[in-house]
This record gives structure tokens, C-alpha cells and sequence, in this order.
């Protein structure tokens, strides 16, 4: 219940549109009470005793009813739909603003699919228990009372025997309730699952073309959403059962009621008019009754769902308790004996790691796949947090920087190339470079040689890039994310794998541009192609996540261990490729 009490204190952000729709339930459910009282005088005075006066202004009073619960339908259908979205769109921005704050390592266990699940279907079941499960515990339990007053006012005897039928339909919404709650967590994982399995196959589809896993995938989608299938058709035959219990014992009262009110000593007390008017609040009720066993239901799974949605809402984000700041910092960056391990892997990622740049220096990190490049570059900017050891920024340890102003210190241009389904201008100058201006974006773009594809196209800097830059080649895309972290012009630059995507020229003139921006700047490069790194100020070698070699190119091919034999590797397949060797 503590978890429904916070779902309601969303809706209670709106008590307006709330009384809008309490009011309007209120007359909805009093209307049709009304009308049901009024069916004994239809039926004594209009057609038996033929009444002119009554002739005259029941249909009036008719249309007068209607047109007020027509305005009172309006209210509450429109009051709680009101509140609904309301609850939908403020739970969305939560999860969403939770998610950007999250830690990285949450990213790497979830699902994208989950994460996008939660967002389109997730919240949608909460709405559904915001407001359907509130119209109709509120609406049908006024109608529910409106129908017991008028059968009271008829005949008390005859409506305490409605009653033997409560506690039937009292268990009957316990058991449903109790299977609900078992259901829905499992159905909001496989609606998860069928995201996740949807959104790969998606963005994988050349590979899933080329490597012919059509059939593959196609099973692997099916076997999900006939697990989801199942899942909702046990909610459904739930559901089926329910009603058709309520059905049955509502049936029985009903012969209960028939058969005691045609007995002499009550057929003498009651006219047809009144019978009429008993038998239709009963069969007026019936609905409100099978609505109200399937409330626990409903609500049950929008409980299940609002849980999720409060999980990922309290969950803390990165760990930021850092209170120094510093506008422009040195670019001093210094490792001391950092290890690193990932869950779930015995071994360290970083073991024993220790490392000096000094100010406006090139460091180049190489080594195999798996080494550990990647993963020092992500402690730089706090991605992770280092299990032991330290890392220190113009001598002040990460930890005590505060997360806004040790990023804003960084460049980063990583592996997977991240663009926007934007314009080129608004990539470059993504997030807090929003307010540089075009002249500033050209040339940074111009920096990063990517003018020379841009001013190609049709609208320039203003030319879509496509979801995640589609319509761009790979080396356009490297470029313009080389443009946003030039136009940061942070003093400390990480590039992770940032010329992989270019062709020879283009990694030519971007090496040359970089050479000129460097100065001021302390500079982390990761790189296969060791060319690109001969001029960095000490390169270091990495393996089985420990550091085995530094120093300058120079130094290290005299040395002939590690860094040299990955150079001679190099240099044969770059001799080998090349036309002279054809």
C-alpha cells in the first residue's frame, strides 16, 4: 500500500481536476440512482394509474437527469484522463532525468530494451492505476451504494438477502488480486525482453543480413513473445474466471430476491412498479460488482509497475560529494597504484596501474584488445570508480572535484561514435556548447577536416545526421565528434580510438590540425595504428591490464620488447597493403 499511497500523491499534485472528476463521479453515480427510484412512478402512475401531470413532466425529468450526468461523464472521464497523463508525463521525466544520472556501471548490466520498456509500456500500466482503478473503485462503489439505498427504500428484507453474496465476491477479488501480483512483475520483464530483442535486431539488421540470422533472431523474437503471450492470457483466463464466479453468484441472488418477493405476504405489499424498480438497481449493480472484483487486479498491476518506476527513481546516482572547482584547470594528471575490477570478472581490468602526464603533453596508450586503454580513459571522467589506488588532477583527487567541473575539464571522443538525430551544427555544439555561435562551430568543424564533406551538402552545418548519424559515412562521423571535443577546447583530451574511422588523408590532415590545438592541452590517445602516435611525448604500453613499457617512440623500438614487436607486426601489414607491394 505504501508504494499505491505514492503513486496518489502524484495525482494529488492536480486537485483540481481531481474534485472536477470526484464531483462529476459523485452525480454520475447519483443520476443513475435517481433514475432507477424513478422507474416505480413510471411504471404505478404513468402507465397503470395513466397520472397527466405525470405524463406531463417525467420526460422532462428524464432529459434533465441525462443531460446532468452527461456534463458529470464528461467531468470525470475528462478530470481523471487529466490527471492520468499528468501522472504519465511526470513519472516519464523522473525515470528519464534518473536514467542521465545514473552510474555507468548500471548501463552495463540492464538492458536497453528493459530501460526502454519501462518508459512506453511501464508507465502506461501506473496510468491505468491512477486513474481506471480510482474511476472505478470511487464511481462504482457510489453506484454500488446508490442502488442498496434505493432497493432499501423498496424493501429492506429483500436486499439483505444481496448480501449472502459479499463474501463470495470478496474472495473472488482476494484470489484475483493475490495472481495479479504474481503476473505483472513477469509480464514487464518480457514486454523488456521483447524491446530488447526488437531494438538489436534492428540496429544489428546488416549484420543479422549479411551473417543470414534472419531465422535465428526470428526464433529468438518468437520464443519471447509467446512467453509474454502466455503470461497475458493467464491474466486474461483470470479475468474470464472472475466474472463468470460473479456471474454465478449474482445469478443466485437475483433468484433469491424473485423467489422470496413473489411470496403472498410480499406480493401484497409491493407494487409492479416497485418490484421493477428493486430487480433493476440489482441488475444496475451487477456491473459495478464485476468492475469491483477486478479493481484489486488492476490496481495490483499498476502497483507492480509504479514499484519499478520507484526502484529506478530512488536509485543513487553517481557519487558526486566533491566540492572543488576550478574554471580552467593545468591538465597535471597523475595515477598511483589504481586497480580496477569489473563484477562478475576475476580478473583486475586494471592492476597495480600507475601513470604521470604532465601539462600540455601528448600521452598514447597502446596495447592489445583488453589491455585496459579503454578502461583507464574512463576513469578519467569518473565513469568508474577505482577499487583501489587514486587519481589526481592538478594534484586534487578525483573524488574531490566536484563531477560538473572535472567534466567540464574534458574532451572526449570515444570508440562508438555518438551522434543525435539532429543537425551537424547541433552535434558539434551539443549540451553546454549550445551557445557558440557559427563562426565558432566552422571552425572547429574546420579544425577537425570535416568542412569539406559539410560544405557539400545541400544545407550545410544545418544537414541531418540521422539516428545515431546514418546518414553519414564512418569517417564523417569520427570527424564531427572530433569537431564537438575541439570546440570544447577542454584542457584535457581523451581520444579513444579517434582516428580508427578515417581513411589515410583524412587521419593526415586531422593529425596535422591536432598538432596545432595541442599546446595548453594534456592529451590521452588510444590507438591501434601506431603511426598515428610516433610524436607523442611518452607512450605507454599496456597489458593484462598493467602498464610493461613508457617512454618516447624513439626509446621503446630501442628497447625491442612489447612496443616494437607490435610495430614490426604494423609495419609488415602496412608494407604489405600498400600498391608497391601489389
Amino acid at each position: 500500500m505504501a508504494t499505491y499511497r505514492r503513486l496518489l500523491g502524484y495525482a494529488a499534485r492536480h486537485p483540481w481536476w481531481a474534485l472536477a472528476g470526484l464531483f462529476g463521479m459523485v452525480f454520475d453515480a447519483a443520476v443513475a440512482a435517481v433514475f432507477v427510484r424513478l422507474i416505480q412512478p413510471m411504471l404505478d402512475t404513468l402507465f397503470i394509474e395513466r397520472n397527466p401531470q405525470t405524463i406531463f413532466w417525467m420526460p422532462l425529468l428524464i432529459v434533465g437527469l441525462f443531460l446532468i450526468r452527461g456534463v458529470a461523464t464528461f467531468l470525470a472521464d475528462y478530470g481523471l484522463a487529466r490527471i492520468g497523463r499528468n501522472v504519465v508525463e511526470t513519472l516519464r521525466g523522473e525515470v528519464f532525468s534518473r536514467y542521465l544520472l545514473l552510474p555507468t556501471r548500471h548501463y552495463d548490466h540492464e538492458p536497453s530494451g528493459q530501460m526502454i520498456s519501462r518508459l512506453t509500456y511501464t508507465v502506461e500500466q501506473v496510468a491505468h492505476a491512477s486513474t481506471n482503478a480510482i474511476k472505478v473503485m470511487v464511481l462504482d462503489s457510489l453506484t454500488v451504494i446508490g442502488m442498496i439505498a434505493v432497493m432499501l427504500y423498496f424493501s429492506a428484507r429483500l436486499t439483505l438477502l444481496l448480501f449472502v453474496m459479499a463474501p463470495l465476491i470478496a474472495l473472488v477479488a482476494w484470489a484475483v488480486g493475490r495472481r495479479y501480483r504474481r503476473i505483472s512483475g513477469k509480464i514487464q520483464r518480457s514486454v523488456g525482453s521483447v524491446t530488447g530483442v526488437v531494438d538489436e535486431a534492428v540496429s544489428g539488421q546488416r549484420v543479422v543480413k549479411v551473417y543470414q540470422g534472419q531465422a535465428a533472431e526470428r526464433e529468438r523474437f518468437n520464443e519471447i513473445n509467446e512467453r509474454n503471450r502466455k503470461l497475458n492470457l493467464k491474466i486474461a483466463a483470470t479475468n474470464a474466471m472472475s466474472t463468470s464466479v460473479v456471474q454465478v453468484v449474482a445469478a443466485c441472488a437475483l433468484a433469491l430476491v424473485i423467489f422470496f418477493a413473489t411470496r403472498p405476504s410480499m406480493i401484497t405489499t409491493m407494487s409492479p412498479g416497485a418490484f421493477m424498480s428493486l430487480i433493476t438497481a440489482m441488475l444496475t449493480m451487477l456491473p459495478s460488482l464485476k468492475r469491483l472484483t477486478s479493481v484489486q487486479a488492476m490496481m495490483q498491476r499498476g502497483v507492480a509497475a509504479a514499484a519499478d518506476l520507484f526502484h529506478i527513481i530512488d536509485m543513487p546516482g553517481e557519487t558526486d560529494t566533491g566540492s572543488h572547482e576550478a574554471t580552467h584547470c593545468r591538465g597535471e594528471l597523475e595515477l598511483r597504484e589504481v586497480v580496477l575490477h569489473y563484477p562478475g570478472q576475476a580478473r583486475a581490468a586494471l592492476d597495480g596501474v600507475s601513470l604521470h602526464c604532465a601539462p600540455g603533453t601528448v600521452t598514447a596508450l597502446v596495447g592489445r584488445s583488453g589491455s585496459g586503454k579503454s578502461s583507464l580513459a574512463s576513469l578519467i571522467p569518473r565513469f568508474y570508480e577505482p577499487d583501489s589506488g587514486s587519481i589526481l588532477l592538478d594534484g586534487v583527487p578525483l573524488q574531490e572535484w566536484t563531477l560538473r567541473s572535472l567534466r567540464s575539464q574534458i574532451a572526449w571522443v570515444g570508440q562508438q561514435v555518438v551522434l543525435f538525430n539532429d543537425s551537424i551544427a547541433h552535434n558539434i555544439a551539443f549540451g553546454g556548447l549550445a551557445g557558440a555561435t557559427e563562426q565558432q562551430i566552422e571552425a572547429a568543424a574546420d579544425a577537425a577536416n570535416a568542412m569539406e564533406f559539410i560544405r557539400q551538402l545541400p544545407e550545410g552545418l544545418a544537414s541531418q545526421t540521422g539516428e545515431g548519424g546514418t546518414l553519414l559515412s564512418g569517417g564523417q562521423r569520427q570527424r564531427i565528434a572530433i569537431a564537438r571535443a575541439l570546440l570544447k577546447n577542454a584542457p584535457l583530451l581523451i581520444l579513444d580510438e579517434a582516428t580508427s574511422a578515417l581513411d589515410t588523408e583524412s587521419e593526415r590532415l586531422i593529425q596535422d590540425a591536432l598538432g596545432r590545438l595541442l599546446q595548453n592541452r594534456t592529451v590521452l590517445v588510444i590507438a591501434h595504428r601506431l603511426s598515428t602516435i610516433e610524436h607523442a611525448d611518452q607512450i605507454v604500453v599496456m597489458d593484462a591490464g598493467r602498464i610493461v613499457e613508457r617512454g618516447t617512440h624513439r626509446e621503446l623500438l630501442a628497447l625491442d620488447g612489447h612496443y616494437a614487436a607490435l610495430h614490426r607486426v604494423q609495419f609488415s601489414e602496412d608494407v604489405a597493403a600498400s600498391p608497391a607491394s601489389a
